[in-house]
């Protein structure tokens, strides 16, 4: 099996020679044989590789997860602090996906739990539904369209 750039590989190299503090020639012996077997048997575990594409979309939205993720830690604060007038109307949020990708699924999943003040809560694989908890559930519609069009599109586009 031919790899074209073994990231993971130098990595843990690199890692086992930092935890050991040692540059020795055994210690790279060593690091190396550990950073190949670990890699080969983290491949079976994961039998679909990622083919993530359109570099320039996954850019823009890692930059709308983390504006989103700063605007909702603003938020969350708010409601802990008190300083809101309103109760926070928790609940629970069906939103039907298009994304079938089991990556994409596994990053809309991070992004969402990522941002404080929503968790995602469960996946139906059969109906493709997420069951979204939300700490502020205000508007249920501005929530559908955050997460099919500011999240799910960019995941599609950069998965399937």
């Amino acid at each position: 099996m031919t790899r074209k750039f073994p990231l993971m590989e130098a990595l843990l190299l690199l890692m086992w020679l930092l935890v050991n503090e040692s540059l020795a020639p055994h210690q790279w012996l060593l690091g190396l044989l550990f950073a190949v077997l670990v890699s080969r048997l983290a491949r079976t575990l994961r039998p679909l590789a990622a083919r993530p594409r359109r570099l320039g979309t996954a850019l823009l939205l890692c930059w709308h997860v983390l504006c989103d993720v700063i605007r909702s830690n603003l938020a969350v604060g708010q409601i802990i602090l008190g300083t809101v007038r309103q109760q926070p109307k928790v609940g629970f949020l069906k939103i039907p996906l298009a994304l079938r990708d089991p990556h994409g699924l596994a990053a809309l999943s991070i992004i969402i739990t990522a941002t404080p003040g929503t968790v995602f809560a469960h996946h139906d694989p059969r109906e493709n539904v997420l069951t979204l908890h939300v700490l502020d559930l205000q508007d249920e519609a501005t929530w559908l369209r955050v997460i099919t069009q500011r999240y799910e599109r960019p995941l599609m586009e950069i998965f399937e």
